[in-house]
């Protein structure tokens, strides 16, 4: 089964970066291939952990899936995972975890695990989901400085 890993060292807190990740509704305007993304429900436990049931559509040129997934947002542990619940994939799974860094930035590491239904859609985008991969760990460090400034935290004015 394919699978990607990336560890970025941000100049962001935790928290913003936990906040970027979770506003999935914002995706369409800063990921690439992110054409639409709709949360279908939401839910709270009562440990505080978000679930949702996400509507997410990606493409590139004439191709276009759509698919849905189940995501956990645990705040307490800095941690974001989405799971595969329909769609083109067998298997679909991704990791975001957000770590303290004694300057005051945050190590975000990304997993992605994925294998599609259809050999023929894994041949077409298998290759270009790793450089997608690439580019959406990317998106979200430089959506945060759009969101958040460029300097690091407590670096003053």
């Amino acid at each position: 089964m394919p699978s990607f890993y990336v560890a970025r060292h941000v100049r962001h807190l935790p928290s913003q970066m936990f906040d970027l990740v979770a506003d999935i509704e914002r995706y369409p305007e800063f990921v690439p291939l992110c054409l639409g993304a709709h949360i279908l429900r939401k839910s709270t436990d009562a440990a505080g952990v978000d679930h949702l049931i996400v509507d997410m559509e990606v493409g590139h040129l004439a191709i276009r899936q759509q698919f849905t997934t189940r995501d956990t947002l645990d705040r307490a542990r800095m941690k974001i995972r989405i799971e595969h619940i329909d769609g083109p994939f067998r298997t679909f799974e991704n990791i975001w975890t957000f770590h303290d860094e004694p300057d005051g930035r945050c190590r975000v590491d990304f997993t992605a695990e994925y294998e599609f239904r259809s050999a023929v859609l894994g041949a077409l985008m298998g290759s270009m989901f790793e450089m997608a991969f690439r580019k959406i760990s990317a998106a979200f460090e430089s959506r945060a400085d759009e969101v958040y400034g460029r300097a690091p935290p407590g670096s003053g004015p």
